[in-house]
């Protein structure tokens, strides 16, 4: 995937709602192809404990991939911290999961209708 492509994705991302945070792609060796926080954010990980997560999400959506034969695709996963939300969705190419996007929440946004109405039916328009 580009940066470009991934620049322009990630911002409009962003766009879709003042709740979203940041919104990130990386390939699944943990590289980040681009990432971006909405405007005033203060990260919570220094640059070094987001690689770590990147790394870390990378190995997680990489090892549910063993179950997606009887279970289905993985759509997202998700966690909820008492400071941030955090979902991850896999980027397909046919069959292969070749990249993840990142997107985390304010908590007090409804995080699933934003994923599912709006996010993933942006994704299926994204062009690898």
């Amino acid at each position: 995937m580009s940066t470009a492509v991934a620049q322009d994705f990630c911002k409009e991302i962003l766009a879709l709602d003042r709740g979203i945070r940041f919104a990130g792609i990386a390939d699944m060796m943990a590289e980040v192809v681009y990432s971006k926080y909405r405007s005033g954010i203060i990260p919570l990980l220094g640059e070094k404990e987001v690689k770590i997560a990147i790394l870390q999400s990378a190995i997680r959506v990489g090892t549910r991939g063993n179950h997606e034969p009887k279970l289905g695709e993985t759509v997202y996963s998700f966690t909820l911290y008492r400071k941030v939300k955090r979902a991850t969705i896999p980027i397909r190419k046919g069959d292969r999961i070749t990249h993840m996007l990142m997107v985390s929440f304010d908590v007090e946004v409804d995080h699933e209708p934003l994923i599912v109405k709006k996010i993933i039916p942006l994704m299926e328009r994204l062009v690898l």
